[in-house]
């Protein structure tokens, strides 16, 4: 079977899709990863702090410093709605299960590559 160039790009680009999307066992995905820095490049956006944990909010300094935190990332969150949403882009995980993104990406690659052998075949 001899396949069109246009069917051997969009082979190429949805496998490239596929790698770039694939979510890891630990961590996010490259296309994650990639937004979260596009939208802070300089790391300079400050992120929301976890909840302090038993015994430290029995510490004055720890919660003076948490709360430093909050202030800041609330400043920075009244800002405007493009800082607010950089904001939530810069700690966004990916959107679904890994299993459940992981079949859907499955999917998208089958369907495409039938699609494309069958627009191959027509040919």
């Amino acid at each position: 079977m001899k396949t069109s160039r246009l069917g051997a790009w969009v082979l190429f680009a949805t496998a490239l899709l596929l790698v770039v999307a694939w979510p890891p066992d630990e961590g996010r995905s490259l296309i994650v990863k990639g937004v979260n820095w596009i939208v802070d490049p300089s790391d300079t956006l400050p992120i929301l702090p976890p909840q302090l944990g038993f015994g430290l909010s029995d510490d004055p300094q720890a919660v003076e410093i948490r709360d430093d935190l909050v202030r800041r990332y609330d400043q920075a969150y009244r800002t405007d709605s493009l800082t607010r949403q950089r904001l939530l882009l810069k700690v966004a995980e990916d959107p679904l299960d890994r299993t459940t993104e992981r079949q859907l990406l499955l999917i998208i690659g089958v369907v495409v590559a039938f699609a494309v052998w069958r627009r191959g075949a027509r040919e």
